[in-house]
């Protein structure tokens, strides 16, 4: 039998520690505020390596979160293994045993955190809020409450649509890296936002399919076709609130669909602007005689005026828009071709959503209180008006390459080429 000499075990294990602690530092960015509001109710520098009961508690917690992460549901940063390896090793290093118990914090709150409303992170979001207080006290609650797998399980989405994805995964999905499995992993984490965030009334438009659907008393109140954006100019994913209805809206055309779409066409028939109901304005929105312009002089890099079309059924706007807060001027609309919706093809537009039912939908939102019929007479050059709503009304333009109906599942293209 072949023995290692004393004084290479004392170096081989010298090194073998520090290759855990650096490990361990680099596992972890500096406590979140999350984890440092946890220790601070806590009063303690640790909360799992205190006994061998507690530890188990912990190692319990990591085998639930492995789990979860080898059947695809959820992605934890960082993984379960490192953390496991430094746990095991029974430090007696003070600082390698508070940055340990830490790092476990950490993980488990994150976890408890993408479990509840998902890993997904909009373009602009302004529903989302703070709920770190709601994963503290489930953490600290659930510290000896039964096993760990059965929290985990009870903490899941309740949402039916999820609920029937699960079960159409478990039963008809095998590989974990295909495309139909990426496909409902993405949508999973959106059910479980809207889980989270949604109220009572809400709106959901979903890209993949160009459909949207309102929601009220938390039952689909109307469903509906959209046309949205095109690949070249995709709509963004948008969490934000409805607060107003615009009736007969103006179209101020954005300034880089004027340079690079309506000035050639303005520039190869003159009576363009006239027929399509545009005026040409300056940048303090005052009207500029177009019939003064010579146009052949302008070019995309040096037109210093803006389009603006007027109100009326013909307008690409058509009567009605709902304004809601975001950065890309991106609002849902009426429109004045309703032949679109014919198509299955509806990924046509510059960024914006166009409804195919708005009527139904401002007055289901404004309790009947709108004039529809002076609506849909549509005349040109109606004074435009502004309908606060009674409360705001969250609107979530998602990405979800699933559809749920029912127990009936639909994988839908995904057009904007978001799955890897």
């Amino acid at each position: 039998m072949n023995y290692i000499p004393i004084k290479k075990l004392i170096i081989f294990l010298s090194i073998s520690l520090f290759v855990l602690t650096s490990s361990a530092q680099k596992l972890a960015p500096p406590a979140s505020s999350m984890v440092q509001k946890f220790y601070a109710i806590n009063h303690q520098p640790f909360y799992w390596l205190t006994s061998e009961k507690d530890i188990r508690r912990a190692t319990e917690w990591l085998d639930a979160i492995k789990s979860v992460e080898k059947q695809g549901y959820i992605s934890i940063q960082p993984q379960t293994d490192l953390i496991r390896t430094v746990l095991l090793s029974k430090t007696t290093d003070f600082s390698m045993k508070e940055r340990t118990d830490k790092q476990i914090t950490e993980l488990i709150l994150n976890f408890l955190k993408n479990w509840q409303e998902g890993d997904i992170n909009f373009r602009y979001d302004e529903v989302r809020s703070p709920r770190d207080s709601v994963y503290i006290n489930q953490l600290m609650n659930s510290k000896y409450k039964g096993a760990v797998s059965r929290i985990v399980s009870r903490l899941d989405c309740n949402d039916r649509d999820y609920q029937s994805l699960i079960k159409f995964m478990n039963d008809s999905i095998d590989v974990m890296d295909s495309l139909k499995y990426k496909k409902a992993i993405l949508t999973m984490n959106y059910l479980r936002y809207l889980s989270v965030n949604h109220q009572s009334e809400y709106v959901v438009v979903n890209i993949p399919a160009a459909e949207a659907r309102y929601y009220r008393n938390n039952s689909l109140s109307i469903k509906m076709k959209t046309v949205v954006g095109k690949k070249s100019k995709p709509t963004p994913t948008i969490a934000s609130y409805i607060t107003n209805i615009i009736t007969f809206p103006h179209w101020n055309v954005p300034h880089s669909i004027a340079v690079r779409e309506l000035l050639p066409k303005v520039q190869k028939n003159e009576n363009y602007l006239e027929q399509q109901n545009f005026e040409v304005v300056d940048a303090n929105g005052n009207v500029v005689e177009d019939s003064e312009l010579n146009w052949k002089d302008y070019s995309e890099n040096n037109f210093p005026y803006f389009f603006r079309q007027s109100t009326g059924s013909g307008n690409a706007l058509g009567v009605l828009k709902f304004n809601f807060q975001n950065p890309y001027s991106i609002f849902l609309h009426a429109t004045s071709w309703q032949g679109v919706f014919s198509k299955d093809y509806r990924f046509l537009s510059h960024g914006c959503v166009r409804m195919e039912k708005p009527f139904e939908l401002a007055g289901a939102m404004l309790r009947g209180k709108i004039d529809i019929k002076k609506l849909k007479s549509g005349k040109k050059n109606t004074e435009s008006k502004s309908i606060k709503l009674p409360h705001k009304v969250p609107v979530f333009i998602v990405y979800m390459p699933v559809k749920v109906d029912g127990k009936k599942v639909t994988f839908l293209n995904d057009v904007y080429s978001q799955i890897k």
